[in-house]
């Protein structure tokens, strides 16, 4: 029997304060249940059937002129349950540990009310991307119509250029594929109206897809406006919105800005760095000696050979090398392929230069000229790639690979492994070098070294500051590679050199070019490790992580 008939029939008294409960049963069962809501919803508005079930996290209509697709995230409905990741992995077929959607968490606030916000993130489908300027083999696009920024598998050859160059991490490198996948907001299921993966899994309606103006996203990213602790939304303008009954606390910050670690060190990138610099600085030193009457055919051998290898070792960094060919198709805007271009034409120029000095000798004596016109094209071209390889870090806004501080390492490197090779070449030639080359070695290792450790004197800054983060994993898990750096400055370095200054021209021959391949050999050893902190200590801008990220 149903309330109001046991009401009705007098089952139950309805004097005193059972009136109270039996007019509130009466209320309850004359309102419209959730189930009947929805019945009720669905007949009256067929028209929004079509739509989908998820209408109301999708745009009403697709993007006009000026405007794009875009995520927006309520922050008030983000649990963390990471729901949304999951459902990303799913439906794209992610392998183990591969993930284009994350969660991290930002902690602010006091004591007395602190603040714990769960944050979801993917790519933000910049106006400006970084991914797609950066990349040589233009395997990104953005969509004219809808905004979104797609990378073309295809076209990829895994250099992993835009996964340094995204502020927000989000082109994944995949070993497997040897290729970058990211985020494309699901663009297949958004063109038939159906909502993206992770909008549909969130059980909280969190994110949601809209459409934004790319004006007043220029406008907040100028601003500044976007999420406490993130990248700097005007290096790309992104176009996520995230939203929040009220506003975070100034001071929220990562729940892993404090974790230190190294990052990932690119050792083939380390040896093409190294090595293209040392033959830039030998073939400079190569060719003033050629000017001045005392030319040297064993430093031009010695820099053509570095060169090749260094190149060689560049291969190995690619995820599909076999497609290495496509790295100028990006001159346009990508920094890396001007620098491709320009090792190029360093190795030819040099190659031609050298090779004319060992195969005719004859011709470099007839024509000097020529001789010094494809080594000064050598040099020249030589010292450009060194500056386009400054860019390329540059580029990325990480403090650490600011255009300073990539000038002194690389210049550095130039001079000091350039005049270390004229220096041991001339000893093992048979005519050891007077003594101010030897203590303007010195010099240069010196200010070189001093120059590198200006990084560790940032220890104090706050746990969100890049600087601050290298200088900290350069003390803490790095700390022994930077004291072995420090040490193959500063005996092969200094103490070797002056040790040959002070025996100066009359030092025995056999004795002064062992000393100097010595010190050419640890310089190289010690660059290599410089060169490798410079990639491992460079933290890198990145969206909040979690506890265990």
């Amino acid at each position: 029997m149903s309330t109001s008939a046991l009401l009705t029939s007098g089952a139950v008294s309805t004097t005193g304060p059972v009136d109270a409960m039996a007019d509130s049963l009466l209320r309850a069962e004359r309102e419209v249940t959730a189930v009947e809501q929805f019945s009720r919803f669905h007949d009256e508005a067929p028209e929004l059937r079509s739509r989908g079930r998820y209408a109301e996290l999708m745009p009403a209509s697709p993007p006009g002129p000026g405007q794009q697709y875009a995520f927006e995230v309520e922050l008030d409905r983000c649990s963390g349950c990471k729901a949304c990741v999951t459902a990303c992995h799913a439906l794209n077929g992610l392998d183990e540990g591969e993930s284009w959607r994350d969660v991290g968490l930002l902690v602010g606030g006091h004591e007395a009310l602190p603040v714990l916000q769960h944050v979801t993130t993917s790519c933000h489908h910049c106006v400006d991307p970084a991914c797609a300027n950066a990349c040589p083999v233009d395997a990104y696009e953005k969509d004219p119509v809808t905004g979104i920024v797609r990378h073309l598998d295809d076209q990829c050859i895994g250099c992993k250029y835009c996964t340094m160059a995204c502020p927000y991490d989000a082109p994944k490198y995949h070993a497997g594929e040897g290729i970058v996948r990211k985020c494309d907001l699901c663009s297949d299921r958004l063109r038939v109206g159906e909502a993206p993966a992770c909008v549909r899994a969130c059980p909280h309606e969190a994110i949601r897809v809209r459409v934004v103006d790319v004006a007043e996203v220029e406008e907040s990213a100028a601003a500044g406006r976007f999420l406490p602790s993130a990248p700097d939304p005007s290096i790309t303008g992104p176009s996520t919105r995230y939203r929040a009954s009220r506003p975070l606390p100034a001071d929220s910050e990562p729940a892993d800005a404090h974790r230190i670690e190294a990052e990932h060190a690119h050792g083939p990138l380390v040896v093409m760095l190294v090595l293209t610099q040392l033959a830039a600085g030998g073939l400079l030193f190569e060719l003033i000696g050629r000017l001045g009457g005392d030319g040297s055919v064993a430093l031009g051998l010695l820099s053509l050979g570095g060169l090749l290898i260094g190149l060689m070792a560049s291969l190995a960094h690619l995820g599909r090398p076999h497609l290495a060919y496509r790295a100028v198709i990006g001159l346009r805007h990508s920094w890396l392929s001007r620098e491709v271009v320009c090792f190029g034409a360093f190795a030819k120029l040099a190659g031609a230069s050298v090779g004319l000095a060992l195969v005719r000798p004859d011709l470099a004596e007839r024509w000097p000229q020529l001789g010094i016109v494809l080594a000064a094209g050598a040099v020249a071209s030589g010292v450009a790639g060194v500056a386009c390889s400054v860019m390329v870090y540059h580029v990325t806004r990480r403090p650490a690979w600011t255009g300073g501080r990539g000038v002194l390492r690389f210049a550095g490197t130039v001079a000091v492994l350039g005049l270390a090779a004229r220096l041991s070449c001339r000893a093992w030639e048979g005519t050891p070098p007077a003594a101010l080359p030897w203590v303007a070695l010195a010099a240069l290792v010196l200010g070189k070294v001093a120059a590198e450790s200006e990084l560790l004197d940032h220890r104090d800054r706050s746990g969100v500051d890049l600087l601050g983060r290298s200088s900290r994993v350069i003390r803490g898990p790095l700390a022994g590679c930077w004291k072995v750096r420090v040490t193959l400055g500063l005996i092969p370095g200094v103490v070797v050199p002056l040790t040959l200054a002070g025996l100066g021209p009359g030092a025995v021959p056999g004795v002064a070019s062992c000393l100097s391949a010595i010190a050419l050999a640890g310089l190289i050893a010690g660059e290599l490790l410089e060169r490798f902190l410079f990639f491992a200590a460079a933290s890198r801008p990145k969206m909040p992580g979690g506890l265990h990220s």
